[in-house]
């Protein structure tokens, strides 16, 4: 049986538009600029298999989301990158509160 198609509400995609106008949270952290994102669903609290919800997710660029290799890309290696970035918790914390949003 095929998975039911789900749509994103006009408020996930207001969030998600907050979320690309903000840019790569890490760029802006690291070097202070902006570069187009991707979009994130974090990991935490999610089974093998399922995605987070649009509320909990980050924007990062190619390089620091899935290409930048261990330690730059997230994807790449979780541990060393929140080492060296911050925990997904920490970053949607800050996000939260540079953009004015309740959670």
């Amino acid at each position: 049986m095929a998975k039911k198609k789900t749509y994103r509400t006009k408020a996930e995609n207001a969030h998600i538009q907050k979320l690309v106008d903000y840019g790569c949270i890490v760029c802006r952290n690291e070097m202070s600029v902006y570069t187009a994102p991707t979009i994130h669903h974090m990991r935490a609290g999610q089974g093998t298999g399922q995605r987070a919800p649009w509320s909990r997710t980050l924007p990062l660029c190619h390089i620091h989301h899935q290409d930048g290799g261990h330690g730059v890309a997230l994807h790449a290696g979780q541990k060393t990158w929140e080492q060296k970035y911050g925990t997904e918790e920490e970053l949607l914390g800050q996000l939260y509160n540079d953009l004015n949003i309740s959670g």
